[in-house]
């Protein structure tokens, strides 16, 4: 697994002095990263700028993270790597500046449009959930989606845990929207906010984007549709 910690604890330093050591491997850890950026170009380049990004999250120096995500991402999409822009668009959303629910927007329709790494859209789409209120049927949708796209397109080893975890996502949201416990009352539930039909639960989840986003899209959406294959 890459990009979800299915393990809710953390290790960190465990006092001001091992802190003061962390602080300063990530400060040569940028140093490095700077060095190579001035030698390269392209996707390698968008690649030591999602590292920079990440690691000023570490440091909480967010509005660089920013802006280094945003320049990352910019990279991504002329070359149209769909899963380094989606990464880059994380990096935006976690640095918590006032865009960051429209880098969130931007890369989940990106998530869910192209075939990237299904644990990554499922990492974009726990997003939603974490933001929207327990009685809101955004997360319901956001965690059908989840579920949907696992059993969709995640393969090998990686899918029974996958499935595993948005299975457990969809229980969780069901317990905080409804109260619900029992099986059958979640079956109900499930027909009730129609997240059994893709139709329905797809055409929601854009409603949810459109809010999100307020027309800031950051590509254009049309051209990339029409560049997708029929079937």
């Amino acid at each position: 697994m890459k990009y979800l910690k299915l393990d809710s604890s953390t290790l960190g330093a465990e006092d001001s002095a091992d802190a003061q050591v962390s602080s300063e491997l990530l400060e040569k850890k940028l140093a490095d990263i700077d060095k190579q950026l001035s030698e390269t170009t392209s996707i390698k380049r968008a690649e030591l700028l999602l590292d920079y990004g990440r690691t000023c999250l570490e440091l909480e120096r967010n509005f660089e993270a920013w802006q280094t995500g945003q320049q990352a991402f910019n990279i991504f999409v002329e070359s149209e790597e769909w899963e380094g822009a989606v990464l880059a668009c994380d990096v935006m959303f976690n640095a918590d500046q006032p865009d960051s629910l429209v880098a969130l927007g931007n890369g989940l329709w990106l998530a869910v449009t192209f075939p990237i790494s299904p644990e990554l859209s499922v990492v974009m789409l726990d997003h939603i959930i974490d933001e929207t209120p327990d009685d809101s049927d955004g997360g319901a949708v956001a965690a059908a989606v989840a579920h949907y796209l696992v059993d969709l397109r995640a393969q090998d080893k990686d899918r029974e845990n996958l499935l595993f975890f948005t299975n457990q996502l969809l229980g969780t949201v069901a317990r905080r929207h409804s109260n619900v416990e029992s099986q059958e009352d979640f079956e109900a539930w499930v027909k009730k906010l129609e997240l059994d039909s893709p139709d329905d639960f797809f055409g929601r989840l854009g409603q949810v984007l459109n809010v999100m986003v307020q027309d800031d899209w950051w590509v254009d959406r049309d051209a990339l549709r029409a560049k997708l294959p029929n079937d």
